[in-house]
Order: C-alpha cells, then sequence, then structure tokens
C-alpha cells in the first residue's frame, strides 16, 4: 500500500524549471520554422504568379516586335502620278494594281478586291513618301516591300489557327492559298516593325504605334518633374527645419500622408475641376496631364525628402552652427547634399508612379483617340497607360499583340526608373 501511494506521489509531483523551459522552447522553435515556411511559400508563390503574368505577357507580344511585308513591283504610271500635284495622287489604285498582278488567274471583281486587301492601306502612303522624296522614279517599276494586312500578318504569325472550319476564322481557304503562294514565291518575310516605334495610334493594327504615346509620357513627366521635385523639397525642407511645431504644423502632416493615400482618379477629378474648367487649359494636353501628376506625386517626394533630412545626424547641422555658418547655410550647404540622394530617390519613385497611372488622365480627355505625335506641351496627347487601355478594348486580334508589346516596353521603363533609384541610393547614400 504504501509503494502504491509512493508511486502517486512521484507521478504528482510538478514538472521541473528546465523540463518546462525544453518545451517551451520545442514549441517556440516548432512555430519559428512554420513561420519561416508560410513566409518562404508566400514568396514562393509571389514570384510564380509574377513569372506566370510577364510570360503571359511576352508571349502574346513579342510577335507585335515583327511584321509581314509583301514584294510588290510598283509600276509608278506618270499617267497616274502628276509631277505637279504628285500630294493627291491615287497611290492606293498603283498598290493594288501591283497586287493584282501577282494573281493574273484572278478575274472575279469580288476576288480582285479581297485581292488587293492582302496589302495594308498604309502601302499607298509608302510609296507615296517614296514618290515624293526622288519624284525621278516616276515611269519606272519599283521593287518595294509594303506592310501586309493585319489579317494577313495573323496568319503568318499563327495567331489564326489552318485547323479550324473555315466559318470560324476570319481567313478563307482562298485567301489562305494566295498567302501560301505569296510565301513560296519569296514575296512575303517578316521584318522588324519599325512602324511599332515610329508611329502615332491608328485604326488599323499594322500602321498603329507607340512614339505618339511615348512623347506623351515624355512631355508629362517633364512638367512632373520639374514641378513636383523642387516644390516638394522645399516643403519638406520647411516643415522639417524651420517649421514651428504646433498644431497647425501637425494637422499638416496629417493631410500630406493623408493625400498620399488618396485614390489618383480624385486628382483627376481636382484637375477637371481647376485646371479645364476654371483655368481653361488645353484639353488631353501634356501640360494640363503633368500639373495633375504633380499634385499626386508632391506627397509622396515631401514624405521621402523629409526622411531624408531626418536621417542626416544633428551633429552636422550642430557642427555647422557651431563654426558660425547661419541655419540657412547650414541647410543649403550640409544637410541638402546629404540628404539630397534619398530625396533623389523618392523623387524617381514618384515619377515611376506617374509614368503607369491612368485614371487621373483619363478625367482631363487624355483617353482621346490621336493619331499624330505631339511635340510640345501644348499639343493634343496621350500617354503610354492610356494607349494600353484603348488598344485592349479594341476588337482585332493584332491589337492583342500590340497591347502586351506596349505593356512590355512600359515595364521596361519603370524598371529602368526603379533600377536607377536603387543605383541612386546606393551610390550616394552615407551610412551613419
Amino acid at each position: 500500500m504504501n509503494e502504491e501511494q509512493g508511486g502517486r506521489m512521484s507521478e504528482a509531483r510538478p514538472m521541473s524549471t528546465m523540463a518546462r523551459v525544453n518545451v517551451g522552447l520545442a514549441a517556440r522553435y516548432r512555430k519559428e520554422r512554420r513561420f519561416k515556411f508560410f513566409g518562404l511559400a508566400a514568396i514562393v508563390a509571389s514570384l510564380m504568379f509574377l513569372a506566370l503574368l510577364l510570360a503571359s505577357i511576352t508571349a502574346k507580344g513579342y510577335t507585335a516586335f515583327r511584321q509581314t511585308e509583301i514584294l510588290l513591283d510598283i509600276h509608278l504610271d506618270p499617267a497616274v502620278l502628276d509631277v505637279n500635284n504628285l500630294a493627291t495622287a491615287n497611290y492606293a489604285a498603283l498598290v493594288r494594281d501591283s497586287v493584282q498582278t501577282l494573281f493574273p488567274r484572278v478575274e472575279n471583281r469580288q476576288d480582285k478586291r479581297i485581292v488587293a486587301k492582302l496589302a495594308s492601306t498604309g502601302a499607298a502612303y509608302q510609296v507615296q513618301d517614296m514618290v515624293m522624296n526622288k519624284p525621278e522614279l516616276i515611269g519606272s517599276v519599283k521593287s518595294v516591300w509594303v506592310l501586309a494586312d493585319d489579317e494577313v500578318d495573323m496568319f503568318i504569325k499563327g495567331h489564326i489557327p489552318r485547323n479550324v472550319p473555315e466559318s470560324e476564322r476570319r481567313i478563307s481557304d482562298q485567301q489562305a492559298a494566295w498567302i501560301d503562294q505569296l510565301t513560296a514565291a519569296g514575296r512575303l518575310q517578316l521584318a522588324f516593325n519599325t512602324t511599332f516605334f515610329q508611329a502615332g495610334d491608328s485604326r488599323e493594327p499594322e500602321l498603329a504605334g507607340i512614339r505618339g504615346a511615348a512623347m506623351g509620357s515624355f512631355f508629362t513627366l517633364v512638367v512632373t518633374l520639374v514641378l513636383s521635385f523642387p516644390i516638394g523639397v522645399a516643403a519638406a525642407v520647411y516643415l522639417e527645419e524651420f517649421a514651428p511645431k504646433n498644431r497647425w504644423t501637425d494637422l499638416i502632416e496629417v493631410n500630406i500622408n493623408n493625400l498620399a493615400a488618396i485614390p489618383s482618379i480624385v486628382f483627376g477629378l481636382l484637375g477637371l475641376a481647376v485646371f479645364l474648367n476654371f483655368m481653361n487649359l488645353p484639353r488631353s494636353a501634356s501640360l494640363v496631364g503633368g500639373l495633375v501628376l504633380t499634385l499626386m506625386t508632391l506627397p509622396t517626394i515631401i514624405i521621402a525628402s523629409r526622411a531624408s533630412l531626418k536621417s542626416v545626424p544633428p551633429s552636422i547641422r550642430e557642427a555647422a552652427l557651431g563654426v558660425g555658418a547661419s541655419q540657412v547655410q547650414t541647410i543649403v550647404h550640409h544637410v541638402l547634399p546629404l540628404a539630397m540622394p534619398g530625396m533623389m530617390t523618392g523623387a524617381i519613385i514618384g515619377m515611376a508612379r506617374a509614368l503607369g497611372e491612368t485614371a487621373p488622365l483619363l478625367m482631363i480627355g487624355m483617353v482621346a483617340f490621336i493619331v499624330d505625335v505631339p511635340h510640345g506641351f501644348s499639343d493634343p496627347a496621350t500617354v503610354l497607360p492610356v494607349q494600353i487601355y484603348l488598344w485592349a478594348d479594341s476588337p482585332e486580334r493584332a491589337f492583342v499583340e500590340r497591347t502586351s508589346a506596349a505593356i512590355m516596353v512600359l515595364l521596361l521603363l519603370l524598371l529602368a526608373m526603379n533600377a536607377a533609384a536603387v543605383f541612386l541610393r546606393n551610390k550616394f547614400e552615407r551610412r551613419w
């Protein structure tokens, strides 16, 4: 009986302190391993989704950098080309006759019209530019590579499959036979798509390019940078170095932080009310777009600039003041040069955000169909994100690849700007 009581007492004896510590450590280590696993899994999943997105965009867009061309023997007929009136000559007729010449067995009028559409409507402009630059070519037969129609281009690139019923594709069997005939004769080729980088927008996919949108983005960002950077730095210097600490400055700081989180379309509404309706500035101009994006990026630049100023050690200010420098001299000659790398990084990040914005620019009319490439800040313009938005809404299959290609260009620009920010930070940042 005594032995049984002794066994019960040993079982009820409390666990020692070290045993409890070891049990707690084991449980803590298990939680840490689970936390690390979930964190690593989240990173891997994010990278996989990012890789899938980039692969999808690249797979759809890389073909846009090449364009199908047709080799035509164009007779520059003097009866059509009046030397005294070359600007209004019927160049489309010359292209149409050249295409029809390649298919002498086609006699039906409707089939001839279909054959003529194998070449792009832009081929006439190519011939016009050639004749306008060299009028002495009139009367000769010139072999010229001209743009093919977008449907021919899609068929050559495999975006219009052959192995589906004729009723389910935009290229008929007869047109496919004509394309095969041109390919066998060596009159079709895939060349680098210079039009994509040199032209503005167009209703025809093979004539559409990003130069107009790229120039619009450039002018818009120039206005944004010229206005937002000095104003943002000046505001940060005043709030951090000169402004007294009271309820008014606290209210200003809270509002600046709130403005950084406001949806961008609100700034578009503000620009519509102030810059267009009140100040009567030109609609759909890079100047107005830059002003709107300036309002949007100012909070970001102010916050980044203030953080850079705070990172400068107080000993720098005390040393400068100790040798007789004024407060302005201390800030201009000592504090600002040391804080400038962080300010530049914040400005570049703000510009990168401005480059990818669409919503505020839609509100001020930059969604308009702009064919001409802008040459100034007041010319009608659009920007790359808006151009992508417009192309994504187009029904033609050829605009799908151009949309993806434009996204690739925009991502490269954003990557370059962020890389520049990282480079400047690593090169000029000083650690205290």
